[in-house]
């Protein structure tokens, strides 16, 4: 009786764990009300809407989980005025494979292995339109450059995010104003 009652109560303690540990993290759960907010046109005209740092790394977190499983590890966010930099463990070897595209032996031993990367960004932003432009990359404290920036970009970014534009204007359209990086976080100024 007691092996009875002990097996039941640490089934349900851990089916509580489970259920705690899958609760959204509430970051998230603001970033993406946020955006919902936007994507719904919800958002009054005129208003501001500030993305912190917390959000925005909680919001990848959650994304990358579930585009590329654990290929991309530990966001993190530091923002300055109009720039800002994003640094993150990835395994570009994981990251191709959670998208179905396979690599030769090469290739794959070249990938493999969970690296960091920081990339560095300025945004300039009015009248609808934004331009982001990327100023540096560094991966395992190594700066990419040329040919081998231009292979990680069409390689990994532009498969997961095929209307990204990089060095390049485009319109922000869900009634965007402009996009303002601070160093409290991102803002978003929705059109009057």
């Amino acid at each position: 009786m007691l092996r009875r009652f002990t097996a039941s109560y640490l089934l349900s303690a851990f089916s509580l764990l489970a259920v705690v540990a899958a609760a959204a993290d509430p970051q998230f759960e603001r970033a993406q009300a946020k955006l919902d907010g936007l994507i719904d046109g919800k958002v009054p005209p005129g208003s501001e809407l500030v993305f912190t740092p917390a959000e925005i790394e909680a919001w990848t977190r959650e994304k990358a989980r579930e585009q590329v499983g654990d290929a991309l590890r530990d966001p993190h966010v530091t923002f300055e005025t109009d720039a800002g930099s994003g640094a993150a463990l990835v395994d570009f070897l994981k990251m191709r494979q959670a998208k179905g595209k396979s690599s030769n032996a090469l290739m794959a031993m070249m990938l493999q292995g969970e690296r960091p990367l920081k990339v560095h960004l300025r945004v300039a932003s009015a009248g609808g339109r934004c331009t982001v432009y990327l100023t540096r990359v560094e991966l395992s404290g190594a700066e990419i450059s040329g040919s081998l920036l231009d292979y990680l970009i069409k390689t990994f970014l532009v498969p997961m995010y095929p209307d990204a534009r990089l060095n390049e204007p485009f319109e922000l359209g869900l009634n965007m104003e402009r996009v303002e990086i601070r160093p409290e976080g991102v803002h978003v100024t929705v059109k009057r």
